[in-house]
């Protein structure tokens, strides 16, 4: 069983409702997550999901421009909200005697977000500068958004989920309105509760302010299927005068994200680049070798897609070296069994991130969002965690045989002149 309570159903209208008891503290969190990336807009109409997730703040029916935030603010509270290829989250911490209020905020935006002309055009106007603001000072961001067509050449992935500059110019009102008509609905979203909540109140506030709304169009996106993993690596090479230092990043297509390999990815994952005690940590980062002082990367996970992606940084004369670090490592995982105490090291570290992980409110449900926005339902949560402790060392090896391996891999070389 799951390490917290958890109860979730769905409204009449399609509305997922996963509730999550913790009276720890006085506060509760509301999330509010919606089918509705950039893998959803269609070819010349880029940047629909972020110019939505923006006007999301600029004002309903009962709620003036910049209201909601502060509505939130002025009771103690702080809420965000983040976009993605395939989804936009919007969610706050309230202390828990504001729980109405903040489901009144979001009922109202889900059903009557006001999208006028001024209001459109000032989110287009915003959106524009960010992206070409972007693109003129953020460090390997070309070189990047050429290795995402690289590992998912088709449009719904491959294309930035900002948005290309010349579809925003290009975007109307109407764009606008139709793509929170087809995606902002209920049958197209999951809301969550979690922290100070009383179960059987908390399912009569969301009752009084959600059943009532209209069921939107049952929409999915027309997506190419999955890539198979390559067979023979892909490279190139890119200028960036934004650059401190030269960079590269390497990847390697994986197997679906819905898929039984997954728990044994993200052990993977731990083995490979989580924490200091991790195999290309001590290999790249000691400091008495130097060969790279920034290491980052994890898994990539986008609906039906999922790659991994390790990102370096170093001295021009050391990239090479680091290149070729990383692929005798991924050579001695596929080759070499790990010792079952490795592996339970490495377990023991992912159990604790677990835990730290659901053991806040918003934390909690945010977690319990992804997974049901990758898994389409909260069904799998009482075994997760024991998915992930079953994996067995042959199972590491198998996977890194199957895709860590320079023919299933996509390198894009970042230089500075």
């Amino acid at each position: 069983m799951p390490d917290f309570p958890l109860t979730q159903y769905r409204l009449r209208n399609g509305l997922t409702v996963a509730i999550s008891e913790d009276d720890s503290l006085p506060l509760v969190s509301v999330v509010v997550a919606y089918k509705a990336g950039s893998i959803y807009e269609k070819p010349g109409k880029t940047g629909l999901a972020t110019l939505l997730e923006n006007l999301m703040f600029a004002g309903s029916t009962d709620v003036p421009p910049l209201q909601h935030i502060s509505f939130i603010n002025r009771v103690g509270g702080t809420l965000s909200a983040a976009g993605s290829e395939d989804r936009t989250v919007f969610y706050q911490t309230v202390p828990a005697n504001n729980l109405a209020l903040t489901l009144w905020l979001e009922s109202d935006r889900m059903r009557f977000l006001e999208i006028d002309e001024a209001r459109f055009s000032a989110a287009k106007n915003q959106l524009l500068d960010d992206v070409r603001s972007r693109r003129a000072s953020e460090p390997y961001y070309e070189a990047l958004a050429a290795l995402n067509r690289m590992i998912d050449p088709d449009f719904a992935f491959g294309h930035p989920s900002s948005g290309l500059e010349e579809d925003i110019r290009g975007l109307t009102l109407e764009d606008a309105r139709d793509f929170y008509a087809e995606h902002y609905a209920p049958n197209n979203a999951i809301l969550c509760l979690t922290g100070n909540v009383q179960k059987a109140k908390a399912r009569e506030l969301v009752q009084r302010y959600f059943e009532s709304l209209p069921r939107g169009r049952d929409t999915a996106p027309v997506l190419d299927p999955p890539p198979a993993p390559g067979r023979k690596g892909e490279a190139a090479e890119f200028v960036d005068p934004a650059a401190a230092s030269p960079a590269f990043s390497l990847a390697f297509r994986l197997s679906p994200s819905v898929s039984p390999e997954y728990h044994t990815l993200v052990l993977l994952d731990y083995i490979l680049l989580r924490g200091r005690s991790s195999r290309l940590s001590r290999r790249l980062l000691d400091p008495n070798r130097k060969i790279a002082y920034r290491l980052a990367g994890g898994i990539d996970r986008r609906r039906e897609r999922s790659s991994y992606r390790i990102f370096v940084q170093a001295n021009p004369a050391q990239i090479g070296p680091c290149q070729a670090e990383i692929f005798d490592e991924l050579a001695r995982l596929r080759q070499n069994l790990l010792a079952p105490s490795d592996l339970n090291r490495f377990k023991a570290l992912f159990e604790q991130e677990y835990h730290r992980r659901i053991g806040t409110a918003i934390e909690r449900a945010l977690y319990l969002v992804d997974l049901w926005l990758i898994q389409r339902d909260l069904d799998s949560a009482p075994t997760e965690l024991s998915k992930f402790l079953a994996v067995t060392p042959a199972n590491v090896v198998g996977l890194a045989a199957r895709y860590f391996n320079p023919a299933n891999s996509f390198l894009v070389r970042m230089r500075t002149r």
